[in-house]
C-alpha cells in the first residue's frame, strides 16, 4: 500500500506495521515538499505521523470521533481521509483548511483552532453519544502545551468525575508554539523518567526468577511493594486521581507499541489516559533541529530551510520588539508577559537580554492576564504580547482584574483585523468592538511603525489599561505628515467629503483618496491613531463635512465607525472571515479601494447617506 493508492482509512486495518511505517515515511515526505510550497504548520505534524496512523488503524471515522487540540496538527488526519489532493490549496482562499472544519470533511468531529479545547469538546461527544444509546468511541488528542490551559484541566475533572467511556491522548512533544513551562511540563518530565523505573522491573524480574525456590515468591512481594510506593510517588497519579485510567508513556513513533496499546484500551470502561511521547519536527533534520522556527513556516526551501518570501521590510512585530526593548532598557519596571508566544510576538529578544522580566505562563491567556494585572497591582508595568484572536479568551480578565481597578496594563495586540491563513478561527476583527466598550480601555491603532513606537510610549504615559493593535503585515515606512499622535490631524482637506482611516487601513484610505482626486473630488484625509476615547478635536473638524466615510480592519457592529456615528463605514460584515490573503479578504468584503471608490462615488452622487 501506498500513499497514492490509499482510498480510505478502512484499508489502514489490512496493513502491518511495517507497511504501516512505509506509508509514515511517504506521509512525511508528502508534508515537507507540499508545506514548502504553501507554507502551513509543519512541525506539529511531522511529530504525530505515526500516532495519527495507529489511531485510524484502529478506530473508525467518522462513527468513531478524533478531537484534534489543538487542530493545526491535524493535516496527517487530513490526508489519511481523502483531502491529500487539495494541499495544494492549503489555507488559501477557497482551499483547504489548516485547522479541523466539519464543514469541510465528516472526519473532522469538531472545529479547533485554539488550544486546550478537545477534552471539553470530546466530554460532550461521549456524552450525547450515551445520552443517544449510541457505540461509537471518542478520543480526545491534546498536545502537552494545550495541556497547560485551565480549560483542559476542568474537562479532565468533569470527564473523570463523568465516568464515561472516553479516551484522552496526551501527544508530548515538550514543546508548545514556545517551549512549554510551568508545573506541568515539569511533571510531564517527571513522568517522561518512568520508562527507565519499568525497565528496571523487567530486569529484576528476570534475575529474581532465576533463583530456585524463592525467585518467584520474592518478586511479588517486592512487586506488591512496587505498586503501592508507584502510586505514591510517580507523577501520574494526577491523572489516576482525577478519575482517569493511565497509560504510559510510551513512544509516538513506534507504530507496534501505539496499535497494542490502543487495541487493548480501545474497550477499556471510563475515562482513559494515553501518555505518548513525540518529536517535533520528525524526520526533517532541521525542523527537529528547530521545533519553534517549524512551528508555523511561510514557502521555504527544502535543502537549506530558508523562507523563501520573506519581504526584508520590518513587521509591526518587528517594529513593537524593538520600541520595547528600548524602553525596557531605560525602566527596569518594564516587564512582558506571553502565553507560549515568545516568537509569535516579537518577545524572543526582550526573553535573552531581560530574563528576569520574561514571564511566559504556557497557553493559559487568562492567567496571563490576571497575572499581570497583579504585576501592576504590585508596582511594575507589564506589556501582555499577545495575537488579537487569543485575546478573546481572557475578555472576563480583562474587564473585572485589570480595567475594573484602572491597572496600568498595556496590551500590544498583534495580528489584528484580516489574519492571512489560519481562516475563522484566528481572524482578529473583533477586538475594537469588544475592548470598545470597557471603561478605562485606551484603544490606540498605529499606521506605520513610527507611530506603533510613539503608541508604547504614550501608553506607558498614561498609567491606565490601553490596547495597542496592528496588524500581521509589513510596517510602512514612516509617512510624509504623519499625523500627531494626540490631535488626528488630516494629511489633505476637502470640502465635501471626509475620509477616516483607522490604523493599518490608511495605505488603502489613502489610494482612495488618490483615485477620488483624479475623478475631480476634493476628499480630506484623517488617520485615526486613538480609536477610544473618540478624539473630539476629530469630532469637530468632521462636523463641516456632508459625507463621512471611516475605513476599519474590524467588523462593523461595535466597530470605530458605528461608535464615530460615520454616514458609512467600510468593514467586516456579521460574519466569520473564511481563509485567505489580507487583500483577499479585503476585496471580498468590498474593502479594497477600487469597491469603496465605487461605493463613495454613488452615495455622493445620488446624495445618499448625506448627513443631517
Amino acid at each position: 500500500m501506498t500513499l497514492e493508492k490509499l482510498r480510505s482509512t478502512k484499508s489502514l486495518k489490512k496493513l502491518s506495521a511495517s507497511q504501516l511505517q512505509s506509508l509514515a515515511d511517504e506521509i512525511r515526505e508528502f508534508l515537507i515538499h507540499s508545506i514548502s510550497a504553501t507554507g502551513g504548520h509543519l512541525a506539529s505534524n511531522l511529530g504525530v505521523v505515526e500516532l495519527t496512523l495507529a489511531l485510524h488503524a484502529i478506530f473508525q471515522t467518522p462513527q468513531d470521533k478524533i478531537v484534534w487540540d489543538v487542530g493545526h496538527q491535524a493535516y496527517v488526519h487530513k490526508i489519511l481521509t481523502g483531502r491529500k489532493a487539495e494541499f495544494a490549496n492549503l489555507r488559501k482562499q477557497n482551499g483547504l483548511s489548516g485547522f479541523p472544519k466539519p464543514t469541510e470533511s465528516p472526519h473532522d468531529a469538531f472545529g479547533t483552532g485554539h488550544s486546550s479545547t478537545a477534552i471539553s469538546a470530546a466530554l460532550g461527544l461521549a456524552t450525547a453519544r450515551d445520552a443517544l444509546g449510541l457505540i461509537h468511541k471518542v478520543a480526545a488528542v491534546i498536545g502537552d502545551g494545550s495541556i497547560t490551559g485551565g480549560l483542559a484541566y476542568e474537562g479532565l475533572n468533569n470527564a473523570g468525575r463523568a465516568k464515561t467511556d472516553l479516551l484522552v491522548i496526551l501527544n508530548d512533544n515538550q514543546m508548545s508554539i514556545s517551549k512549554n513551562v510551568g508545573a506541568v511540563a515539569r511533571h510531564l518530565n517527571t513522568l517522561r523518567t518512568t520508562q527507565a523505573y519499568l525497565g528496571a522491573k523487567e530486569d529484576m524480574r528476570s534475575a529474581l526468577k532465576k533463583l530456585p525456590v524463592i525467585g518467584a515468591p520474592l518478586f511479588s512481594g517486592i512487586e506488591a511493594v512496587r505498586d503501592r510506593l508507584k502510586y505514591a510517588i510517580l507523577p501520574g497519579v494526577l491523572f489516576e486521581e482525577m478519575g482517569f485510567k493511565y497509560i504510559g508513556p510510551i513512544d509516538g513513533h513506534d507504530i507496534p507499541a501505539l496499535l497494542k496499546t490502543l487495541r487493548q484500551i480501545k474497550n477499556v470502561k471510563g475515562p482513559v489516559l494515553l501518555h505518548t511521547m513525540t518529536t517535533k519536527g520528525k524526520g526533517y533534520d532541521i525542523a527537529e533541529q528547530s521545533p519553534r522556527s517549524y512551528h508555523g513556516v511561510g514557502k521555504f526551501d527544502i535543502n537549506t530551510g530558508e523562507p523563501i518570501s520573506a519581504t526584508g521590510s520590518p513587521s509591526y512585530t518587528d517594529v513593537f520588539a524593538k520600541a520595547l526593548l528600548r524602553k525596557a532598557s531605560r525602566d527596569e519596571k518594564v516587564v512582558a508577559v506571553t502565553a507560549a508566544m515568545a516568537d509569535g510576538v516579537g518577545l524572543s529578544r526582550f526573553k535573552e537580554r531581560f530574563p528576569k522580566r520574561f514571564y511566559d505562563v504556557g497557553i493559559a491567556e487568562g492567567h496571563a492576564v490576571t497575572f499581570a494585572a497583579g504585576l501592576a497591582a504590585g508596582g511594575l508595568k507589564p506589556v501582555v504580547a499577545v495575537y488579537s484572536s487569543f485575546l478573546q479568551r481572557a475578555y472576563d480578565q480583562i474587564v473585572h482584574d485589570v480595567a475594573v481597578q484602572n491597572l496600568p496594563v498595556v496590551f500590544a495586540i498583534d495580528h489584528a483585523g484580516a489574519v492571512a491563513g489560519d481562516g475563522e478561527t484566528h481572524q482578529g476583527i473583533y477586538d475594537i468592538a469588544f475592548l470598545s466598550h470597557i471603561p478605562n480601555m485606551t484603544i490606540l491603532a498605529p499606521s506605520t511603525g513610527k507611530e506603533l513606537t510613539e503608541m508604547l510610549d504614550y501608553a506607558f504615559s498614561l498609567n491606565a489599561p490601553v490596547a495597542i493593535r496592528y496588524p500581521k503585515d509589513d510596517a510602512p515606512e514612516d509617512i510624509p505628515l504623519n499625523p500627531s499622535l494626540h490631535n488626528n490631524i488630516n494629511f489633505q482637506y476637502g470640502k465635501k467629503i471626509a475620509i477616516v482611516s483607522v490604523g493599518a487601513m490608511l495605505p488603502t484610505a489613502r489610494a482612495v483618496a488618490d483615485i477620488l482626486e483624479e475623478k475631480g473630488h476634493a476628499p480630506a484625509l484623517f488617520n485615526a491613531g486613538i480609536l477610544k476615547p473618540i478624539c473630539e478635536h476629530l469630532m469637530k473638524k468632521l462636523e463641516k463635512y456632508d459625507y463621512v466615510f471611516t475605513i476599519e480592519d474590524g467588523i462593523k457592529i461595535g466597530g470605530f465607525g458605528e461608535r464615530l456615528k460615520s454616514t458609512h463605514t467600510f468593514a467586516f460584515p456579521d460574519i466569520f472571515p473564511q481563509t485567505g490573503t489580507r487583500e483577499e479578504l479585503f476585496t471580498r468584503h468590498h474593502m479594497d479601494a477600487i469597491s469603496i471608490v465605487k461605493k463613495i462615488l454613488e452615495a455622493t452622487t445620488n446624495g445618499k447617506q448625506k448627513k443631517a
